[in-house]
Formats: C-alpha cells, structure tokens, sequence
C-alpha cells in the first residue's frame, strides 16, 4: 500500500510540475503532504518534515553563499582580462576561437548560473562569429557543452537537488566527481578543437583589427551584464588569487563548503565594495537567482522528509528491486549514469532529482551500493539536460544567437552524448561508480 501511495505521489508531482499546473516550489511542499494525510501520517508529519528541512539546511545556505560569491566576481569584473586575452589570441582564426569560446565559457561557467554564462559568452564573442561568417550554432554548442558539465557543481543545481534529496553533502557527492569533471571539460575542448578545424577549413584564417572587434564585444558586454561603475579592475588579482584560494580549500575539503564559502563572500564584498550602498545593491542584484535555486532545495526537505519518514521510500524500494533482473543490480551506477541524461531531457531537473533518484538509490542499497554512488552518477546526463527545451536558460541562448531550437539539438546532441560517455567512462576507471 505504501508503494502505491509513494509512486501515485511522485505521478502526480511529476504531472503538476511538467504540466506548469504547479510550481516546483509550491508541489515540492503541497503534494508530499497531501499524500501524508491521505496515508494516515498527519500527526506525524510535523517532525518528519522538521527533520527534513534540518538535513539540507547546510547544503542550502552553501548554496546561497556560492551564488552570491560567484556574482560578486563576475561584478567586479574578474573575467574581464580573461576575455580581453582570449579575444587578443584569437584574432581571426576560427579555430582559435571556437577554443577560446570553450574556455571562456567553462570559467564563466564556474558560477553555476547558465543565464550569466550564456550571455557573457555570446556577448564577448558574437561579433568574431558574426564577422568571420562563422557558423553561429557552433558558439552555442559549445556554451552548452562547457555549461553540461560545470551545472554539476554544488551550486550548480543538479547537485544540490541531488544533495538534498538523497541527504549527502558535498564531499561525498562533489568532490569525487570532480576528476570525472576533468575528463568532460578535456573533452569539451576536443570537441571545440574539431569544430574549428572544420570552420578554418570552410573560411580560412580571416585578417581583422582586433582592437575594434575587441571594443565591440566589451561594448556588448558591459550593456549585458552589469554597469562599468562596479568593476574594480584593480583588485583583479586579488579576486583572482581569493578564488584559487576557495577553490582549493574545497578541494583540500578541511573546513565545510558551507563555511569557506560565507567566510570567502564576505571577504569579496567588503573587499570590492566597501561602501554599504554598493554592497547593498550587489547583493540585491544577486539575490534573485539565489532565491530561486535556494528556495526549492530548502523545500525540498519537506519532501525528503515525509517520503523518508513513512517508509514510503523503501516500499517502493522493494518494489523496485523485484522487476530489476538479479544480474544487472551492480551495474546500476552505469545504468543511472546514461539514464539520466533522457530523464533529465523529457523531465525537469526538479522531478527527477526528488522524484525518481531517491527511489533508485533505495533499490541500490539492495546490492550494496551507496546512495552516494547513485547520486554521482545521476549527475552524468547533465551534458543532454542543458538541451532540453525545460531549461529556460536554453530559450535565452537561442535568442542570443539567433538560431531555431531544433536546429541546434540536431547539431549538439551527438557532442552531448559523447560528455557523458566520456564522463561515465572516466568515473568507471576512477572508481567513482
């Protein structure tokens, strides 16, 4: 009984939110508790829902802090001499900027947020593209790719639903995966590398004055992202220092994410904006995409909560476990790891991550396989994720670029596809599934 009343609610979750009748933040909390009472659980609903909010608590305000840290770098202007070098470099070679489209984007990327990447990418390197006849879906393709892989950081998305469902932090979900990382950014760069073989082939190496290419591109880029008045070009190596510092603390992982990223974002506003209005104003700036991503992982403990508390989770566990074939339980990890990428396609990150990779993770423990593997793995498919048409950062490429949706699935998916075999690959031989 329990199994049925789990799977009917993960159903009706799933329809609610796909079929846009529901916010994911508003079904994330109602459903879960309307199928509580429905099974009996309303007096005990109270504390399971308590204990599921605490269990992500720390993930969530790791998360906020990351958003906020990672704005007040892109504020500040850190980027900027990366992108000013990259559009220096390039010149008029397209393979050269295919490439250096593949690495602005990754570092972009870094803050977790496809919206800033898309635009800041597009915005520098549109007009090389645009001059050189260059063909356009490329940039986006490759913005795409690089954004597949770095959407697995912890403030990414992906992985805080995954954290949050499956109640795991960062250093046992995030911190194996980041070799398997590695090998997709490796990658992604081959990819650019054979896209723009092919574009130097078709135009040849293009002569142009680079100074007003460049002038174009920051003209665009201060008009889409944020007002000249907040870059400190000043304090780019101290920004740029304080980042390699953050990130290999996270890696050394001697302190909680949770910490080092509070302690890091304090640092970079007082630092950058002394002036209280200034850190005011940017932290109201930010605060939106924060919010957003925050307030659905925070929710998200409601859900955990009551599915964990009433057992339905296991009973649908079992349930599970009876239609998989004995000889295919210990190659779940794989399994979930090329699963997820038609899931996450056909479905929002939201209904899969609380959905259906909880109950995956329960008949795992079966075999003897942890929910942590399970959970690296369900971050794999990412690469296909960013292409589907539910993800609203996507619309805003295509209307940046210029290009039809179909078009440029029909042309990325086969690349996407290879991030994620190369990723699986790299995570089988490092032992991470």
């Amino acid at each position: 009984m329990l199994s049925i009343l789990g799977f009917s609610m993960i159903a009706v979750f799933m329809y609610l939110i796909m079929s846009k009748r529901l916010s994911a933040l508003v079904a994330i909390m109602l459903v879960p508790i309307i199928f509580g009472v429905i099974g009996g659980f309303f007096t005990e609903l109270g504390p399971m829902m308590q204990e599921g909010v605490e269990g992500i608590a720390s993930t969530a305000i790791m998360i906020l802090f990351a958003i906020l840290y990672f704005g007040i770098m892109i504020d500040s202007g850190l980027f900027d001499p990366l992108i000013s070098k990259i559009l220096k470099i390039v010149k008029g070679d397209p393979l050269k900027i295919v490439v250096g489209t593949a690495i602005l984007s990754m570092t972009v990327a870094l803050d977790g947020d496809g919206t800033t990447t898309y635009i800041i990418t597009v915005s520098a390197l549109l007009p090389l593209y645009k001059r050189l006849g260059m063909n356009k879906i490329i940039l986006a393709t490759v913005a795409m790719l690089s954004m597949g892989v770095m959407n697995m950081t912890p403030w990414g998305g992906a992985s805080a639903m995954a954290m949050a469902s499956l109640n795991l932090d960062a250093s046992q979900l995030f911190l194996p995966m980041i070799p398997v990382m590695g090998f997709g950014l490796i990658w992604v760069l081959v990819v650019a590398f054979i896209l723009g073989k092919g574009e130097r082939k078709r135009l040849g190496v293009v002569e142009i004055q680079h100074n007003h290419t460049n002038s174009e591109a920051n003209s665009e880029l201060a008009a889409t992202t944020v007002s000249r008045d907040y870059r400190r070009p000043k304090l780019v190596w101290f920004n740029f220092i304080l980042t390699i510092v953050l990130m290999a603390s996270l890696i050394i992982d001697f302190m909680s994410l949770t910490i080092l990223f509070m302690i890091a974002f304090a640092i970079a506003l007082l630092v950058n904006y002394p002036d209280l209005k200034d850190q005011q104003d940017r932290i109201a700036v930010h605060s939106k995409n924060a919010l957003a991503v925050v307030s659905i992982v925070i929710a998200a403990g409601i859900f955990t909560g009551i599915m964990s508390g009433t057992k339905m989770i296991d009973a649908m566990a079992i349930t599970l476990v009876s239609f998989i074939p004995e000889s295919f339980g210990p190659f779940l990890p794989v399994i979930v790891a090329f699963a997820s990428a038609p899931f996450t396609f056909f479905m929002s990150n939201n209904a899969f991550y609380f959905g259906v990779l909880p109950i995956i993770a329960q008949a795992a423990d079966a075999y003897g396989i942890s929910a942590a593997e399970i959970g690296r793995a369900s971050l794999i498919g990412q690469p296909i994720h960013v292409l589907s048409p539910l993800v609203a950062a996507a619309h805003l490429l295509i209307g940046l670029v210029g290009t039809d949706f179909g078009d440029l699935q029909r042309f990325a998916v086969k690349w996407a596809l290879g991030t994620v075999t190369v990723m699986t690959i790299a995570a089988i031989i490092l032992g991470v599934i």
